[in-house]
């Protein structure tokens, strides 16, 4: 079967996590990998990678969904808060909102994934507050998100959904 593996990527994290699936692939049934561009239309499998922008998947993502037909598509994405699950079934369920209803999701995936460093000097800006110290904690620890672990657990994933 035929796959495209397209991604938005704004810090790296999108980028990493789709090179962890375009390694778990046959490299011969790759039709397109890249940015989000009508040239992926032609697979039978779409993997598709987004960042977190304001609770859904990032502008350039959104404008792509439409496109879809009746691709099978396995979304995955990033999001920069991180650990709980029910944070990022929301965003799933939101992205999968903007699915045509002729695709088929084969499967989802998301981890936490590390911020610019400008949004750390914003939540240093804030006047002090334990909305402030989790907000700083969670940048901290997401700086080296994705990792290892991140990309094992993807990789099981995409393996799962097939």
């Amino acid at each position: 079967m035929s796959y495209a593996i397209v991604y938005s990527s704004r810090t790296g994290n999108t980028e990493l996590l789709a090179g962890a699936i375009r390694e778990s692939l046959d490299p011969a049934d790759c039709l397109y990998f890249g940015r989000p561009d009508p040239q992926a239309l032609t697979a039978d499998q779409i993997y598709l990678r987004f960042w977190t922008d304001k609770g859904s998947c990032d502008e350039e993502t959104a404008a792509f969904l439409p496109l879809l037909t009746d691709q099978r598509v396995f979304l995955f994405g990033t999001a920069g808060f991180g650990g709980a699950p029910a944070y990022f079934d929301g965003i799933l369920s939101r992205v999968r909102g903007l699915l045509p209803e002729t695709a088929r999701v084969t499967g989802s995936f998301m981890c936490q994934g590390k911020m610019p460093l400008s949004v750390r000097r914003r939540y240093e800006t804030m006047p002090d507050s334990p909305r402030r110290t989790a907000m700083l904690a969670n940048f901290d620890q997401a700086v080296s998100r994705p990792d290892g672990q991140d990309l094992a657990d993807l990789k099981a994933a995409v393996t799962r959904a097939d």
